[in-house]
């Protein structure tokens, strides 16, 4: 635990700049497009003569949609996601080619170096958590905002949060529906992870050589999770879903083993 709380620390001036960056473009999506709407329809019924019930009639009113698919809303969702997949790199590689060469005084300290693999992939996990947890926070406030900005008239669908999440594509990945789902999710991104650190292990491990084992590694643990479609036409639906699952485990299981023999076996101070 304090290991997890360490690698959050090292993270934590980047990370609540996430999430601020994520709060102000999200709240700023909601005032942009709807104060852009109400401006567009007050020009166009001015110019055109038109009643609220003609405009709407003609051009049609507005929901939350417009807001939660445009670029001032998804655009920090997407940059925090490509920040914290670039953080599963630089966790590791800062440790070698920071100041003093952190990476020797983590693998000194009394403690197995089993330890240091799972609390770095803890941390981003809990990280990525942290985000789903203040988008959950902060939607139904944009929601609630969006509401009181647009006149009732030009509205034309009052909609809850789980709609919201269900009709953006985006949002309903990154918050599925369902709890099976969001395991199933994020359970096959925290496989993901572990095959890339174990990977990075092998880079580390072996250099040059490494980078084309570990771009081996990465394609095998790739092919055999897929392996069951071969499948697909001889079994149910339910046993293919099982044979997902156990090789996502075994998978998970497997690179956390061999990272774990690396960083005590070929990783040396």
């Amino acid at each position: 635990m304090k290991l997890v709380n360490f690698e959050i620390n090292r993270f934590s001036k980047i990370y609540f700049s996430l999430l601020l960056i994520t709060i102000l473009s999200q709240f700023a999506a909601v005032i942009i497009k709807v104060q852009g709407f109400l401006n567009n329809a007050d020009q166009t019924m001015l110019e055109e003569k038109l009643t609220e019930a003609a405009y709407i009639e003609t051009f049609g009113g507005v929901n939350f949609n417009s807001v939660s698919g445009s670029l001032w809303f998804l655009g920090p969702i997407y940059f925090c996601a490509v920040a914290l997949i670039f953080y599963i790199f630089l966790i590791w590689y800062r440790d070698w080619f920071g100041k003093n060469t952190f990476i020797y005084r983590l693998l000194m300290l009394p403690t197995t170096r089993l330890s240091l693999y799972l609390s770095k992939a803890t941390a981003i996990f809990l990280m990525v958590l942290g985000l789903i947890a203040l988008q959950l926070i902060i939607l139904p406030m944009e929601n609630a905002l969006f509401h009181s900005m647009v006149p009732e008239a030009f509205l034309t669908e009052e909609m809850g949060i789980m709609s919201i999440l269900q009709t953006n594509q985006i949002l309903d990945i990154i918050i599925p529906s369902s709890f099976t789902q969001f395991l199933l999710s994020y359970g096959i991104g925290l496989m993901i992870m572990l095959v890339v650190f174990t990977a990075i292990l092998l880079e580390r491990s072996y250099r040059i050589k490494g980078i084309v084992l570990g771009i081996v590694y990465c394609i095998l643990a790739g092919a055999l999770l897929i392996s069951p479609i071969l499948f697909e036409e001889f079994i149910y639906p339910a046993e293919l879903f099982g044979m997902f699952i156990a090789l996502g485990l075994i998978i998970s299981a497997v690179s956390i083993w061999y990272g774990s023999w690396l960083l005590k076996k070929r990783v040396t101070v």
